[in-house]
């Protein structure tokens, strides 16, 4: 009888004679290093949410700020200057540095005036000779080649005053139309009029004698 019981207890699982035990790994340390490196693993991507949205709000704030800057270049010009500058590259056939070297600034700042990262063109001369030369590019009749080195050598040279190379502008309707297009003159004609009617009646005709 004794020989039984002692069998008896040989058969029955160790689990149930020596208590319940946990596989290794599966204990409470484990769940604890379990739940923190799960926290740690929650951290990293807090992190690299905090990153992607940090560099949206930075693309965005560089968006509104070249459709702002594009939008003052077509009130001060008329066009966007990088779809005047690429316009001219296109009937010349030059690279933008070589254009830049004929309205005479450097590559750098013409690049930023096309990028719309500056909006505004500083030296009087440049946009003299820009405007000049677009005046000039615009009656090409089609197809017709261009002495493009010839060309911008000439422009370089010049020192043009309001658009008209030499001394002062022989006509001050394209004087004005050089550096303003018909829509900007007849909205300048309009807030000048009540106070100043002959420069606003100067404006209107400028606007209005499209050549």
């Amino acid at each position: 009888m004794a020989v039984q019981e002692r069998v008896g207890l040989g058969d029955r699982p160790q689990a149930e004679v020596g208590g319940p035990t946990e596989p290794a790994g599966t204990g409470a340390g484990a769940r604890g290093d379990n739940a923190a490196d799960g926290a740690a693993d929650t951290g990293g991507a807090a992190d690299t949410g905090g990153e992607a949205e940090a560099g949206g709000q930075v693309e965005a704030g560089a968006r509104s700020t070249f459709a702002r800057n594009v939008a003052r270049q077509r009130e001060l010009y008329g066009e966007p200057l990088g779809d005047r500058i690429r316009r001219l590259q296109a009937a010349l056939g030059v690279s933008q540095a070589r254009l830049a070297d004929g309205l005479g600034l450097s590559t750098a700042m013409l690049s930023q005036l096309v990028s719309a990262r500056r909006v505004k063109i500083g030296d009087p001369g440049v946009l003299a000779r820009l405007a000049l030369l677009d005046r000039y590019v615009r009656r090409l009749p089609a197809g017709e080649p261009v002495a493009a080195d010839e060309l911008l050598a000439q422009l370089r040279a010049a020192r043009p005053h309001l658009g008209v190379p030499g001394g002062g502008p022989q006509d001050p309707s394209e004087a004005l139309r050089a550096v303003a297009a018909p829509a900007q003159l007849a909205a300048a004609a309009s807030v000048l009029g009540p106070r100043f009617p002959a420069i606003a009646e100067l404006l209107r005709r400028a606007a209005a004698e499209r050549r």
